[in-house]
């Protein structure tokens, strides 16, 4: 849906309100779209690598000094992910977003993450509120979700308000590529 939502916004029309039926072009538009934000087998396997990391940066302590091994999903989100998002946001555009809520190795997993579009933001100091559609939450503009930039390595607290059932580990950018939404609704 978040792609779907995308592709309207680019095309600069208004989402349909009512649920297509199953025999309707936009009802397998749609589809498509649901399927194209996963960007198999790229967007299955990003996903799948940030479930199995901690959510900390993995470090070794050589000769009295800290060195990062590798970066947990709390660093990724917020030094490498967090960047390229606000660079959309400040220039105009809203950022997909792949949502990791779970720790886990198991491929039945991959459900239990989501996916949203973030549109706006707001800062104060070192802490970011992420303005986001939610597909769970329909016509609701007030989900959000928050998390500081500081401290990163050692893991961040992610707040939200999503209609999801699982904590917030992290986010990552979504590749999408627009496609132009049909126009008998």
């Amino acid at each position: 849906m978040v792609f779907a939502a995308l592709d309207y916004w680019y095309a600069a029309r208004s989402t349909p309100f009512d649920q297509p039926s199953p025999d309707a072009p936009l009802y397998n538009f749609l589809v498509k779209r649901i399927v194209d934000s996963w960007n198999v087998p790229i967007g299955i396997a990003q996903y799948f690598t940030w479930m199995n990391l901690p959510d900390a940066d993995t470090t070794l302590d050589l000769l009295g000094r800290q060195v990062t091994i590798d970066r947990g999903v709390s660093s990724r989100t917020c030094l490498q992910q967090w960047p390229q998002i606000r660079q959309d946001l400040d220039q105009g555009r809203p950022s997909p977003l792949g949502i990791v809520t779970v720790h886990s190795g198991r491929l039945e997993d991959l459900g239990q993450n989501h996916q949203v579009l973030a549109f706006a933001y707001t800062t104060v100091a070192e802490a970011v509120t992420l303005r986001v559609y939610d597909p769970n939450r329909g016509q609701d503009d007030d989900v959000t979700i928050e998390f500081g930039i500081s401290g990163s390595s050692e893991g961040t607290v992610f707040s939200n308000n999503l209609d999801i059932d699982h904590d917030v580990r992290g986010f990552f950018r979504s590749s999408y590529t627009p496609m132009v939404p049909p126009t008998n609704e």
